[in-house]
């Protein structure tokens, strides 16, 4: 007629996760169903990441309560109550357990003041205890002058009870009762005798020195512990028994003739077994409103109330209840605490009180182990560098999302900001002006040319190349920008290739110019076949094979592995660098690599070429450009493989702009001083030397 005892259990472990208590106490009977409760409970707790604090086992015999036995308790129990951390203590006993540990705690606080000449000892704890352990005192213990509610030792305890629900009849049937007219009942009387100390006269015995008992007693009058008017869970449970078997009677009797009452003894002709069939299957209303029904092992299918003791001066107590758990209840409502409703004890430093072997680590900290002792005690060390901690007590730190990182404090994460070269920082700012500036410069250095186009000195050069390249420097300190600003997907397809095929065919118009050198020096030698060679065919041939082949390679990268947007997550702590993933690391390294090799063989034909005796011979010019050219570059690639980010994308920008500029700076300024600041030299007679 109660509910599986197992329940309980999982009762209290739901409590102590409600409120947190991680370092509980546990205090049982030193008999067998003590060890069953602590076998059973034990590892309940531990997988849920409770330990118990200590394990005491209380002798449950009356002569335990002796003073010389008890002070022995005392004495033993004085470290392990008083010094633990465990707030929380879960009893498992009867009535004796609950004296003894009531007058135990009493002698502390009544003795260690005396023995330290300290104050008031505080003895607050909140005793959870199971439907097992009942609060009711007796005679017995108001002879030996004990009681367990002194003090004030278990108020606050929360309690396991068996379900009880109001019936409006049974106060009233209670004040009915009159001991002197109950027929067959001998523990009324006895029990009416012990609550009010009295005795009733026998015939035939003498008169004791008691007061006589008249029947009249108002039952109200006793204290809470000695009795209580309200019906209790056992008294309920009991009612419920009374109804099951009046209900399974009522089906067989009402089943058929067979059962016919038996008029000499007042009982009906039937067998155990056929009561007890039914009695398993029953199911029915009582008249409190509750639905009774049995589980398959024949248990009750109900649950336990939750309530909090509240006790008084006078030595007795109330019952509140402040929750439930009932397996049957609607889902989200199997378990209950009406938080509000509890009465802590007064000598508790905060409510709800902590119940842990050591503070909580706070966010930023994770849990470490001390050697030898149990999982619930632990240091609290830093999270380590990049990892994070965002809750209290955690096992161990975690890393944030790859697009986050931790705080100072360790204990959240920050989103990473977007890291590119944008042109309103300041290195954005400065090369934006640069590439426009030098851009600027060399528009004005073309429109010279074109004006100055019959001069002698433009018309020495080659004019169509000389265009040709200036556009092409012009198009480079242009094409930087597409490296400033947060790349998308048009801009990655364009930076790389763009800069390739400008830069190789600006090179490539030097190169012709260069080769355009030696042929006309060559071919002014009487009777040489180069003579064939001389015009705009050669040049013009040359800068389009050259160009070509790298326009090949960029079809062929754009066709297999064109470069996209990217994200790097990793490279840098605090933000998300935005860059162009060049897709094939191998075709981007084959468009420097050709540049590179048209850079050295200009280079080198313009180096031989320096000290050629000819009037229009620009080599020696194109030799110190290239030389400029090929510094940078080769000390691009180091630094361009060594770093990441912004500082990447600078290093290129910065080669592009410093080798256009040697370029133009190199070929064109000595000629744009002749046309500006010395137009007497730019005439045919001044340029012509000949040779002695």
């Amino acid at each position: 007629m109660v509910p599986n005892e197992a329940l309980q259990y999982l009762g209290i472990v739901q409590l102590l996760l409600y409120f947190s208590w991680k370092w509980v106490g546990l205090i049982t009977m030193n008999n067998e169903a003590g060890e069953h409760f602590l076998q059973v409970l034990e590892p309940m707790l531990s997988k849920r990441g409770i330990c118990s604090a200590f394990t005491e086992r209380c002798d449950n015999q009356l002569p335990s309560l002796k003073i010389d036995v008890l002070i022995k308790t005392f004495l033993k129990q004085v470290p392990i109550l008083m010094t633990s951390k465990a707030n929380a203590i879960v009893v498992y006993g009867e009535a004796t357990t609950i004296v003894g540990l009531a007058n135990t705690i009493s002698a502390m606080r009544t003795v260690i003041p005396v023995m330290v000449s300290g104050d008031k000892v505080l003895i607050g704890k909140v005793w959870i205890t199971t439907a097992q352990t009942d609060f009711t005192s007796n005679t017995y213990y108001k002879m030996l002058n004990i009681q367990p509610f002194r003090d004030g030792v278990f108020h606050g305890a929360l309690s396991f009870t068996i379900h009880s629900k109001e019936h409006l009849g049974f106060t009233e049937f209670l004040q009915n009762r009159d001991p002197l007219e109950a027929r067959r009942d001998g523990f009324i009387k006895h029990f009416w005798e012990q609550a009010f100390d009295c005795s009733f006269p026998k015939l035939g015995s003498p008169t004791n020195s008691r007061v006589s008992c008249t029947g009249e007693e108002d039952l109200e009058t006793l204290p809470a512990p000695v009795f209580e008017m309200d019906m209790t869970g056992h008294s309920y449970s009991i009612y419920n028994a009374v109804y099951a078997v009046a209900h399974a009677l009522h089906l067989i009797y009402s089943s058929g003739p067979r059962h016919r009452p038996l008029e000499d003894r007042g009982g009906l002709d039937i067998d155990p077994w056929q009561l007890h069939f039914l009695l398993h299957r029953i199911s029915f209303n009582n008249t409190c409103g509750d639905e009774l029904k049995f589980n398959q092992h024949g248990e009750l299918a109900a649950g336990f109330d939750i309530t909090n003791l509240v006790t008084f001066q006078n030595d007795s107590y109330i019952r509140v209840q402040v929750g439930s758990m009932d397996p049957q209840a609607c889902p989200g409502k199997e378990f209950i605490i009406n938080e509000d409703r509890i009465e802590w004890h007064e000598d508790l430093t905060q409510v709800p009180p902590l119940s842990v072997c050591n503070d909580n680590c706070h966010p930023g900290y994770s849990r470490t182990a001390k050697e030898g002792e149990k999982f619930c005690c632990y240091d609290c060390d830093p999270c380590e560098e990049g990892l994070i901690s965002n809750k209290e007590d955690m096992d161990y730190c975690i890393a944030c999302p790859e697009d986050q990182y931790p705080n100072e404090k360790q204990d959240q994460c920050i989103p990473k900001m977007p890291h590119f070269l944008s042109c309103k920082e300041p290195l954005g700012t400065i090369f934006t002006v640069l590439a426009l500036l030098f851009s600027l410069i060399t528009a004005l250095v073309l429109g010279i040319f074109i004006k100055q186009r019959d001069t002698s000195i433009v018309k020495a050069n080659n004019r169509s190349l000389t265009y040709l390249l200036l556009v092409s420097l012009l198009l480079c300190f242009l094409c930087s920008l597409l490296f400033i600003g947060e790349p998308n997907k048009v801009t990655c397809l364009l930076r790389q290739t763009a800069f390739g095929l400008i830069f190789s065919i600006a090179v490539s118009s030097i190169l012709a110019k260069t080769i355009t050198v030696v042929v006309v020096f060559m071919a002014n030698k009487p009777g040489n076949t180069f003579r064939k060679w001389m015009g705009k065919r050669l040049s013009h041939s040359i800068v389009l094979s050259c160009s070509l082949v790298q326009i090949s390679i960029c079809a062929l990268w754009l066709a297999a592995s064109p470069p996209f947007p990217d994200l790097d997550m990793h490279s840098l702590v605090r933000e998300v660098i935005v860059k162009c993933n060049e897709g094939s690391l191998t075709m981007f390294y084959c468009v420097l690599s050709y540049m590179g090799l048209l850079a050295i063989v200009s280079f080198t034909v313009a180096f031989l070429a320096r000290k050629l005796p000819d009037s229009f011979n620009e080599a020696k010019f194109i030799t110190f450009s290239m030389l400029v050219f090929c510094s940078v570059w080769l000390s691009f690639v180091p630094t361009y493989l060594s770093t990441s980010g912004k500082a990447m994308v600078a290093v290129e920008i910065f080669s592009i702009l410093a080798s256009s500029t040697g370029l133009l700076g190199c070929i064109f300024f000595p000629k744009c001083y002749i046309i500006i600041a010395r137009p007497d030299l730019n005439k045919r007679e001044k340029l012509i030397r000949r040779k002695h």
